[in-house]
């Protein structure tokens, strides 16, 4: 018989991992979160520094050129390397570093809202620039989040010569469901092992399987008629924007007769030119939404078929249809959620200050919700939607990676409970104490989460074996867009064109100001003042 001393080396002699080695692993891994918690919180200044900086240049999809560049350089200064310009998405970027397996994806999306515009802290709307776009849904922070933890890893990762590649990409255009599809196209994700992918939100959380949210398809539809003078010879004119009335009014009589599941909107992006001229081309733009591809693509259709019926009513033609965007539904790892669980279990929420709450309560005293504050109480691990649950609603285009690669969603609590989404008060926060405490957390527990995977590759292996085994064993994912879809990367452009250099006098400097609220001239918070009015603008 054995000594069972002899075993540890035996093992090593095999090339075999040992008792001791298995038993030794999660002591490193624990000591490694711990330097890597500690080495997010000294970076702090960094991580605030690059949330403020994205705040303050305010670009929508597809136009993310300020952010872009300032991102690419930041990272290829850390050591990174870049590639730029990828899926033919000009401020789309990949920045890798390390080698070999695991490959771990790190992405957030860098995008704003239209009309959105509003000086932080300020508990009331307070455009800087009227009519401008500004972070209503707080895109600004992600990558914050991303890099931090990217940086607090590498340095252990070089220090102890550890094995793996991290890989981080921007959601561009994420407002449009533009761009994610496209990437998945070009196969940024057919070496990835796993992808960790940053959301902010009010509380610390993630979630698995499939939830509330729906797909869609973003279809631009255009028809031509014919001008004629519209009080002189209307008669010899065909009207194009009959055709987008026409199809308004049939989608809308048709929607009562729809899934209750469904959700479809639109605008008319071009209704004429003036009134006296009968308008020779319209487009209405429409976002098709349901809960899986073969409804989405239902959907789809019986838009095709409202519109070409609308252009024969008209006596136009349908000129054409354009996607400008899709997105599948999300379904997320259940491996990684409760590895990430655990890892948001040891981080725990901020300590909230009472400016922080006092802020938070204005604000939604000023939408009209709740005025409970700030969540003081750990979210937790959310599971799958039963069928009969699931009734639809918002869209993320991370939904098509997460089809073709092992995914989660990390939520980090840099807004606040209750607003109303994609609205100019879901910017209030974005370069405030909130959002950089915020920042904070999501960048430990994501962090730590990278570790687990770069160090335990039997998780690897189950975070694949979930996806192979249940989410894809009956549903494969097939694109919404088709083969001859290119990225609308013009989207946008006329609108920056036109508020750009104002919003330039707001950029942020951080060689000069310590924050940007500091830049601003903002006291932390700023409340209506006592007759009601909202604060006075500071000056840039």
């Amino acid at each position: 018989m054995r000594s069972t001393r002899l075993l540890p080396m035996l093992a090593l002699l095999a090339g075999l991992p040992s008792p001791l080695a298995a038993a030794q692993r999660p002591a490193r891994l624990d000591a490694l979160k711990r330097e890597a918690v500690q080495d997010v919180e000294a970076r702090g200044q960094l991580t605030q520094q690059i949330n403020d900086q994205i705040f303050s240049f305010g670009e929508l999809g597809f136009q993310e050129v300020e952010t872009s560049r300032y991102l690419v350089n930041l990272l290829r200064q850390n050591g990174f390397t870049v590639q730029e310009g990828v899926a033919g998405i000009p401020t789309a970027w990949v920045a890798t570093w390390g080698s070999g397996k695991p490959v771990i994806a790190l992405g957030s999306d860098l995008d704003d809202i239209p009309q959105a515009s509003q000086f932080p802290a300020v508990a009331c709307h307070l455009p800087m620039v009227d009519g401008a776009p500004g972070h209503g849904e707080g895109h600004n922070s992600g990558q914050a989040v991303n890099i931090t933890a990217a940086l607090a890893v590498k340095r252990l990762m070089e220090r102890d010569h550890l094995p793996g590649t991290i890989r981080l990409w921007p959601g561009v255009a994420e407002e449009l469901l533009g761009t994610k599809a496209y990437y998945v196209r070009a196969g940024l994700f057919k070496d990835v092992d796993i992808v960790l992918f940053s959301h902010v939100g009010s509380n610390l959380g993630t979630s698995w399987g499939q939830g509330e949210g729906s797909g869609l398809v973003s279809v631009l539809f255009t028809f031509h008629g014919r001008s004629a003078h519209a009080a002189g010879a209307p008669w010899r004119g065909r009207s194009a924007l009959d055709a987008v009335e026409l199809m308004d009014v049939g989608w809308n009589f048709r929607r009562e007769h729809l899934r209750p599941q469904q959700r479809s909107h639109n605008v008319i992006v071009d209704g004429g030119d003036q009134p006296n001229v009968v308008p020779p081309s319209a487009s209405v733009w429409y976002y098709f939404r349901e809960l899986d591809y073969p409804h989405i693509q239902e959907l789809f259709a019986l838009g095709d078929t409202m519109a070409r019926a609308a252009a024969v009513m008209a006596g136009t033609t349908l000129a054409s249809e354009r996607i400008l965007g899709s997105a599948w539904p999300g379904h997320f790892n259940k491996v990684i959620a409760e590895v990430m669980t655990a890892n948001m279990k040891q981080v725990g929420l901020p300590q909230w200050s009472e400016a922080d709450q006092t802020l938070a309560r204005a604000v939604q005293k000023e939408v009209g919700a709740p005025d409970s504050g700030l969540a003081v109480q750990l979210d937790t691990l959310q599971g799958p939607l039963r069928e009969q649950d699931r009734r639809g609603g918002g869209s993320d285009d991370i939904g098509d990676i997460s089809w073709n690669a092992p995914t989660v969603v990390l939520r980090y609590p840099s807004n606040i409970p209750g607003l109303p989404g994609h609205n100019w008060s879901n910017a209030i926060t974005m370069a405030t104490p909130i959002a950089h405490k915020g920042n904070t957390a999501g960048a430990k527990a994501m962090a730590m989460t990278v570790l687990d995977f770069l160090l335990r590759p039997e998780l690897v292996q189950q975070a694949w074996e979930y996806f192979r085994s249940v989410q894809t064993k009956t549903v494969q994912y097939q694109p919404l867009m088709r083969p001859e879809d290119r990225p609308a990367i013009e989207l946008n452009a006329r609108t920056m064109e036109k508020y750009r250099p104002e919003m330039r006098k707001y950029y942020y400097d951080p060689t000069r100001y310590h924050t940007y609220l500091e830049q601003l001239g903002i006291a932390y918070p700023t409340l209506r003042r006592s007759d009601g009015t909202c604060a006075a603008k500071a000056l840039p």
